[in-house]
């Protein structure tokens, strides 16, 4: 029988009527589960997680919240193989895949139980200040940064249920703010066993976790101007959010990380054999296949210098086409399906756009061939990769194909260079390799204002960096423009989403007490 995944509201799990979504396994389309919030008090359940959990998440310290967000991942620690087989079976992903998903949720938890630990037995932080304000210097001013009297409300994408989940429910949590989180229905599975474990394990206060693993309905319409919302994932959702008339009349804030076209760019200098180049290769080809290219993150646009071209469409076609796909239950599978078969469908609907202005090199429209696999049922694309004449054409800069994809651009100049990159309207992230650190450092100037961050790199840390679709809790995540204007992580940054920042004017003796009760952030 087919499980039927529940909705943790209210402090109880709770199950819809129906079945609004149905969960498949993306290489042999076998039925795994179903899910639906249908009929439930979705309003009563905000209620629940204001009074109750903003209540006993308050009452605790930072030190004290920054030990539970250990306790959690302590927890999931334990239940790690099982959330492995979940990631496999629900979403196509090959064991490494899977680790960047678990292990990046998990690692986000431990960081923020640590760096929250240095905030000590204080519930409030200390922004600046303070500040004379008058010829009277005993007239003062301090900024207070005071956790919200709300829910944070997170919407997920569906190719990171476990990430998605605990990268934002680590902060919110660290902050005194309650969650309530909505992964992706498609692959809700992952994030529904493990906020089940946590809740069985008892480790956080009532109401501090809610989950909704069906459809969020009309949920936007019980929001309040002290909740927030945080959301990752297209940019036609995040302007149905944005624009909802609840959260516009309210203002409620809204943090979004939607759609971005990134790029990769190589020096002028970078020449075939080099270590620049070699490892800019390995980059491109690691961005689109790992996940199948399903990351908000992942490089889209490859840009090259003219005379350098064929020699890097040589070099990318060939660990391309080498790439082994299949199941990723296979120990030699090194990119498994996509998600879905929708997925799969407008993948190729995509690849057909851009290759309208551009030559296919690998890959292209059809599923590939596998052994043992049933094309009409699983959800395969090929790693495919395009070559476009130059950078003139408008679909290469404005269709996210969100899939193992990217097409190659060449440049004539640094200029010329500049200029592409930035037509991606923002972007998450820009990665540029070269062994000439003064360009680098250019390109980091130069894009930076379109783009959440910059990966440069140079020889003397190819073999070391973290990666261009990595994101590290210790920097921001988000970016400008078409990706959404918004920012998570980045270290203690990320806690002013969940707190109000307010000035204090008083004398020199009230805000001193006010002070000894905060923690300084910088």
């Amino acid at each position: 029988m087919t499980q039927q995944l529940g909705n943790f509201l209210s402090g109880r799990w709770q199950t819809g009527e129906g079945t609004e979504t149905q969960l498949t396994d993306p290489v042999s389309g076998e039925k795994l589960a179903t899910v639906s919030a249908r009929g439930l008090d979705l309003a009563s359940a905000l209620d629940f997680a204001r009074v109750r959990g903003g209540e006993n998440l308050r009452a605790l310290d930072y030190a004290t919240r920054a030990k539970l967000l250990d306790d959690v991942a302590n927890v999931l620690i334990a239940k790690r193989a099982r959330y492995e087989e979940i990631a496999i079976a629900n979403s196509g992903n090959t064991k490494i895949d899977a680790a960047i998903d678990i292990d990046g949720g998990i690692g986000t938890l431990k960081y923020f139980a640590k760096v929250g630990a240095g905030l000590g037995e204080t519930k409030s932080l200390l922004d600046q200040g303070p500040v004379h304000l008058a010829k009277d210097e005993k007239f003062q001013a301090i900024h207070l940064l005071v956790p919200r009297r709300g829910v944070a409300i997170h919407i997920n994408a569906f190719n990171f249920p476990s990430w998605g989940l605990w990268e934002k429910a680590a902060v919110s949590l660290l902050a005194g703010v309650p969650v309530l989180s909505k992964p992706a229905s498609s692959t809700a599975w992952l994030a529904y066993e493990m906020v089940r474990d946590v809740i069985d394990a008892k480790v956080l206060p009532e109401g501090a976790l809610s989950l909704l693993c069906g459809s969020a309905g009309g949920l936007f319409s019980h929001v309040t101007a002290d909740d927030v919302i945080a959301f990752t994932g297209s940019h036609d959702t995040a302007l149905k959010i944005r624009g909802d008339r609840n959260v516009m009349t309210r203002n409620v804030a809204v943090n979004v990380e939607a759609d971005s076209i990134n790029a990769a760019l190589l020096g002028p200098d970078a020449a075939p054999g080099s270590t620049a180049f070699d490892a800019f290769v390995k980059e491109v080809v690691r961005e689109m296949t790992v996940k199948a290219g399903q990351k908000c993150t992942a490089i889209r646009r490859v840009f090259v210098p003219a005379e350098r071209a064929a020699a890097m469409a040589e070099a990318l076609s060939a660990k391309l086409s080498s790439m082994q796909v299949g199941d990723p239950r296979k120990a030699e599978t090194r990119m498994g399906p996509l998600v879905n078969r929708s997925q799969q469908a407008a993948v190729f609907e995509g690849i057909a756009m851009l290759a309208a202005g551009a030559k296919t090199l690998t890959g292209g429209k059809g599923a590939p061939k596998i052994e043992g696999i049933d094309p009409k049922v699983s959800a395969f694309v090929a790693p495919t990769l395009l070559q476009a004449a130059d950078g003139s054409a408008s679909a290469v800069h404005d269709i996210e194909v969100f899939g193992p994809v990217a097409t190659i651009v060449p440049y004539k100049n640094e200029a010329e260079a500049f200029t592409l990159v930035r037509r991606g309207g923002g972007s998450l992230v820009a990665s540029v390799f070269g062994t000439d650190t003064d360009f680098l450092a250019r390109a980091a100037r130069e894009l930076g204002y379109v783009h959440g961050r910059i990966l440069a790199v140079d020889p003397s840390i190819a073999s070391s960096h973290t990666g261009h679709g990595i994101v590290m809790p210790q920097c921001n995540h988000g970016g400008p423009g078409r990706a959404g204007n918004g920012e998570e992580l980045g270290g203690l940054h990320g806690l002013r989403f969940y707190h109000q920042r307010v000035a204090v004017q008083g004398s020199a003796e009230v805000l001193s007490s006010l002070t000894k009760e905060a923690t300084p952030i910088h």
